[in-house]
């Protein structure tokens, strides 16, 4: 028999009521929640090992976000009907989760752990990220597993000026910001969100109005961890230590660690002299050291350069490279470098730099993104990839891992601020290779991206660029530093990762992870501003290398143009089983996309060949063409009889020319005239109001004779 369920719950500014429940479901995991608001309900599990692997030296957190398709009655599009390989939009869930959990455990905690979220019901209203990680930490808050806090994550978008914690899904597609971010009681852990070009001040509002509504579901997540009658965490083997070992490596590298950190050398440079110093390092402890002195002299050796490192940027200013904190490694930018790409682009910035290249489609290349709630098409596509040699490595490659997933939405959710709306006929797909790696390939791709799309002539209004700022900090003296266009090395031993892109106007798009404990908002005030310092001298550059969008695609993007139909008329240009619109596709060597809008049609049609573009474009024009008496037509006669002919002057239009109305000269009839597949001019004269009968004239479009000349009307 279940035991009773325990619940807490708590309200949202909304007004809106959220569900924490533990003790129902999935009871031999080490900790199960289940969190519900409306009919949205969210399964989160966490099972951690007891014991770490042998020889374990980093932490592996695993975290799973799914979303089931039976939570909202749909059956998954796929060949096997079932739920597989984690969609993008549920790997970017999971990122999220990921990046706010992993400080919370102890760093010698080296135990397997894996968390599960799982969607087992979806309301169409409640947007199921926003619940994620509040689902993940309160499963870690009712179990022993080891964890320093409890956080929570939150939506805060912005919908006609007012800030709403987790909107509505209606509310977020017309929100102009739209963030999530994770915190504990104290301290924010991580942001990343979009907006249409807010100040810095919205941002540091967004930050603060997110922390007050997350304070709210910790306490829900300690008063239900309370009930559970949770009162300690689990105890851990901890990794072995040797005081010894850590003085021998001290005095073996430290002076030898500073020269090469103030040698200001490339990152080559710098790998290769530390990796030879580490290798000395090991060779000082003679042949016979066993592998665990090995092990912990590696290990001593990466704190001790990541001590030195540290104290080198706070005490003197001093980087890696040699810069000063708020300086730009040097830039280079082209366009236009690949001459069968639609679009191109080359940006580097130091070591690290991206090659893009812009793809201009048809509707029909539309993405499909499938979730649980709703399957979507977007017509801006961006792709990341990050091959291992831009590393200088060698990796198998296995496809897009998830890093490459996240770095790639960052870009795409900052470009498609300044895309073009719906109107835009063109589905645009973007792909950055990094073809170097040294720091802030995501915010190369943002610039890169930016340049290739206006040499593709895609029309955005601005440019937009990117950078990734660092942050160092000293607890001891409470002196920090704030670094612009962080290394790949500043990364690893920073306290904060800092991406902000945008335009001369606002932000764009931003992503934040944070390591400490601590970080104020003055300090976040000043990184802000100091990137917005960077972002617009980048900005400088990439408007001298392309000032705006090119006015017209190259010539062998596909043409475009859009006619706008009756909704009554979609019908016959697509024909009986698409017979009409395949045949001319074929015939014109053309793609045609019909959408219905309304009352209306939009007709796309498609063409690397001006001639075929045109040649479709008058035929879909005289197919959805209404007749309108005066008007002149070319018909073709469709059949003869004594009282005339019967000929098509539009497309499935066919109307009498009256034996009459052939010629000013009277005809007894039309042997030797007229004969079936002849061409000629006709005049549309009338239209029979009671049959809708269309009257055609070719007379009327000849020279009248003169009287007595040939006219055998002139007596009348």
């Amino acid at each position: 028999m279940l035991s009773q369920p325990i619940q807490v719950s708590f309200n949202l500014p909304s007004g809106a009521e959220v569900v924490i429940e533990t003790g129902k479901l999935a009871r031999q995991a080490d900790g199960a929640v289940t969190v519900r608001q409306g009919n949205c309900i969210l399964l989160a599990t966490v099972v951690a090992n007891k014991e770490p692997k042998e020889g374990q030296s980093f932490f592996p957190l695993s975290v799973d976000y799914q979303e089931k398709f039976g939570s909202a009655g749909r059956i998954p599009g796929s060949f096997f009907k079932r739920e597989g390989r984690l969609s993008d939009y549920e790997v970017l869930i999971s990122r999220l989760v990921d990046r706010a959990l992993r400080p919370l455990f102890p760093e010698d905690y080296f135990c397997d752990v894996q968390v599960l979220i799982t969607l087992i019901s979806s309301d169409p209203e409640v947007m199921p990220d926003a619940l994620a990680c509040l689902a993940a930490s309160a499963a870690l808050a009712v179990s022993d597993i080891p964890i320093k806090e409890i956080i929570s994550e939150v939506r805060v978008g912005r919908v006609n000026g007012q800030y709403i914690i987790n909107p509505t899904r209606t509310e977020c597609e017309q929100a102009d910001m739209d963030f999530i971010v994770a915190a504990t009681e104290k301290n924010l852990m991580m942001v990343e969100g979009e907006a249409k070009e807010c100040q810095e001040e919205d941002l540091v509002k967004v930050l603060e109005l997110a922390h007050n509504a997350i304070r709210v579901q910790i306490n829900a997540q300690q008063i239900l961890r309370d009930k559970k009658g949770v009162t300690g965490k689990r105890d851990y083997p901890k990794p072995p230590s040797d005081e010894n070992v850590q003085q021998k490596v001290a005095a073996f590298c430290t002076d030898r660690i500073n020269e090469i950190a103030r040698s200001a050398s490339s990152k080559e440079q710098r790998t290769d002299a530390f990796a030879e110093l580490k290798k000395a390092l090991i060779e000082s402890f003679g042949e016979e050291v066993d592998d665990t002195t090995k092990s912990l002299a590696k290990k001593y050796f990466d704190d001790l350069q990541w001590e030195l490192v540290r104290n080198m940027i706070l005490d003197e200013g001093k980087r890696l490279d040699g810069r000063t904190l708020p300086q730009i490694r040097p830039l280079s930018m082209e366009v236009d470098i690949l001459p069968s790409p639609h679009g191109s682009s080359l940006f580097t910035r130091g070591e690290t730099q991206s090659l893009t290249t812009v793809t201009l489609g048809t509707p029909l290349d539309q993405l499909l993104i499938e979730s649980a709630a709703k399957s979507d098409y977007s017509k801006f596509i961006l792709h990341y990839n990050f091959p291992p040699f831009s590393t200088g490595e060698v990796k198998p490659m296995r496809g897009p891992g998830r890093r490459e997933v996240g770095h790639g939405n960052l870009a795409m959710r900052s470009l498609k601020q300044m895309m073009p709306g719906n109107e835009y006929p063109y589905t645009v797909r973007v792909v950055s290779d990094i073809l170097e790696s040294n720091g802030s390939s995501s915010m190369a791709t943002v610039c890169a991206g930016s340049l290739a799309l206006m040499d593709a002539g895609v029309p955005i209004p601005k440019h937009v660029s990117g950078i990734a700022m660092g942050l160092i900090t000293r607890n001891s003296d409470k002196k920090y530093a704030i670094l612009t266009d962080i290394l790949g090395d500043e990364d690893h031993l920073g306290d904060m990762d800092f991406k902000v892109t945008g335009t001369r106007d606002g932000i764009c798009g931003v992503q934040m992870d944070i390591k400490i404990d601590g970080l104020s908002m003055e300090v976040m005030r000043e990184a802000l501003h100091q990137a917005k310092v960077a972002r617009l001298q980048i900005l400088e550059v990439m408007y001298a290398t392309i000032p705006a969008a090119r006015p017209e695609v190259k010539p062998h993007t596909p043409r475009m143009e859009k006619i706008i139909v009756d909704k009554e008329f979609i019908g016959a240009i697509i024909g009986p089983g698409g017979k009409v619109i395949q045949e001319l596709q074929r015939e014109t060597n053309t793609t045609i996309n019909i959408e219905e809008v309304g009352n209306t049609g939009e007709v796309s049609i498609f063409s690397v060949n001006k001639e075929g573009l045109d040649k479709a474009v008058a035929k879909i024009k005289s197919i959805v063409m209404v007749p309108e008496v005066g008007e002149v037509y070319d018909a073709v006669v469709k059949g003869v009889k004594e009282f005339g002919a019967f000929v098509e002057f539009l497309p499935k239009k066919e109307g009498l020319l009256h034996i009459s109305e052939i010629s000013w000269k009277r005809l007894e009839n039309l042997d030797g005239v007229l004969k079936e597949g002849d061409k000629l001019k006709v005049k549309l004269i009338g239209i029979d109001n009671k049959t809708g009968k269309f009257k055609l004239s070719r007379k009327v479009l000849m020279p009248k004779p003169e009287p007595g000349k040939g006219d055998d009307n002139s007596n009348k």
